[in-house]
């Protein structure tokens, strides 16, 4: 069987929790709970680990979907280097940004989910996996002539190939390509 690679699963942990603790955050300010400003900091807080979390990492095998507009993210990330590359940072970053959340109600489900996220990002981390940008890569555009192998011999309509080969072994012939022949 092949390795888990954590960080996939981190990353969509990391996102959804950083939404989560959005609404919570929102819920918190706009019901004017007690301790409302705490749930000013899960608003920014949520805000920062989606925009961190939006860009993809690209896997080590197989192939990455890229999100929807994530090229302009991944280039923030990029700058950044080593700070958001790491899982290192990003695990202990996510604990740490989960802990004031957790002093109202509104927001205790992102918190938990950030700490989650957290715990995966750590175990990412010891196995060695970093944050790698997906570049898209332009494919080679192909000439007519390596595109075509042979053109057909036949006019249109033209018979399937199995029918095409029974025709020939059994002897019949199409005249047209008989005439090209001559």
């Amino acid at each position: 069987m092949g390795q888990i690679e954590w960080a996939m699963w981190a990353n969509e942990q990391a996102l959804a929790s950083g939404l989560i603790l959005l609404a919570g955050g929102i819920v918190a300010v706009a019901g004017q709970f007690k301790g409302w400003q705490f749930g000013a900091y899960s608003i920014a807080a949520g805000v920062f680990v989606s925009l961190l979390e939006y860009p993809r990492s690209k896997r080590k095998k197989g192939s990455t979907i890229e999100r929807c507009g994530q090229k302009y993210m991944t280039a923030v990330v990029k700058a950044f280097g080593p700070l958001t590359r790491n899982y290192y940072v990003r695990a202990f970053l996510h604990a740490g940004l989960a802990v004031p959340g957790g002093f109202i109600l509104a927001t205790v489900l992102g918190t938990v989910c950030l700490g989650i996220a957290a715990i995966i990002y750590l175990l990412a981390a010891i196995s060695g996996e970093e944050w790698r940008p997906i570049e898209m890569r332009e494919e080679p555009k192909l000439r007519v002539a390596e595109t075509i192998k042979r053109p057909p011999q036949n006019p249109p309509p033209r018979p399937p190939p199995e029918v095409r080969r029974k025709q020939v072994d059994e002897g019949h012939v199409n005249p047209i390509v008989v005439q090209d022949e001559v």
